[in-house]
C-alpha cells in the first residue's frame, strides 16, 4: 500500500485530484516515471501530450537547462487551459544535470501571463506552480 499512499502524496502536493484532465509537456527518459505513474492513478486516466486537443486541468511541463524558451513553452501550455487551470514547471534539483535557476521561471512566468504562486519539492525534481491571473469581475451598474 505504500505506493497507494505515494501517489496521494505527489498528487495532493500537486494540487491534483480525481477526473481532473491533465496534460504532460516535455517528456523525456530522465522524468520521474513514479510521478508521472501515481499522477495516472490519482486521476483515474493517462496523462495526454501534446497533441490533445481537449480543455486542460493541469499542465506538468517538465522543463531542463537547455530545452529552449521557457517563455515559449509557457506560451504553448496555458493555450488548452482551463480559466481555473495551472501549470506545474518541473525542474531538476539543484546539482542535478538540466538544473533551472528559480530566477529563470520567475522572469518567464509574467511574461507569460502567468503568476507564480508555490513550488514544492517532489524527488529529483522541483515544481513551481504557476496559475493564471483572476479576471476582474464586471463592474455593476
Amino acid at each position: 500500500m505504500v505506493a497507494a499512499a505515494d501517489a496521494q502524496n505527489f498528487a495532493q502536493q500537486l494540487g491534483i485530484s480525481h477526473g481532473m484532465v491533465v496534460q504532460e509537456l516535455g517528456w523525456d527518459d530522465d522524468t520521474d516515471d513514479d510521478l508521472r505513474a501515481d499522477v495516472e492513478e490519482v486521476i483515474g486516466d493517462e496523462l495526454l501530450d501534446e497533441d490533445s486537443d481537449e480543455v486542460i486541468d493541469v499542465v506538468l511541463l517538465w522543463w531542463r537547462d537547455g530545452d529552449g524558451d521557457l517563455v515559449d513553452a509557457l506560451m504553448d501550455a496555458i493555450g488548452p487551459l482551463s480559466d481555473e487551470g495551472f501549470v506545474w514547471v518541473l525542474t531538476p534539483k539543484t546539482g542535478k544535470p538540466g538544473h533551472v535557476e528559480p530566477s529563470e521561471i520567475a522572469e518567464s512566468a509574467p511574461t507569460a501571463g502567468l503568476t507564480q504562486t508555490s513550488a514544492v519539492k517532489l524527488g529529483a525534481w522541483t515544481g513551481s506552480r504557476l496559475v493564471q491571473p483572476k479576471a476582474r469581475a464586471p463592474k455593476q451598474r
